[in-house]
């Protein structure tokens, strides 16, 4: 199964949904993901995970869940 491409500007708006949730958490692995992203990317969007090839499994996940509800 090949996942769909998140088209960017959705992949832009989720990834800063998904920091925002994480910020508010003590610790989990999500949080310590996106610290990692970007720190790496040093503020380039085009550095951060969603950019790759395969993307941000958090972002193409809520993405796959947003399209269809009931995969999750």
């Amino acid at each position: 199964m090949v996942a769909e491409e998140v088209p960017r500007e959705i992949a832009i708006k989720l990834c800063n949904e998904i920091q925002t949730e994480n910020q508010r958490k003590r610790f989990s692995f999500g949080k310590s993901v996106c610290y990692f992203c970007c720190k790496n990317a040093k503020g380039d969007v085009e550095k951060m995970c969603l950019s790759g090839k395969q993307g941000c499994p958090q972002v193409n996940k809520r993405y796959r869940l947003q399209k269809d509800p009931s995969l999750g």
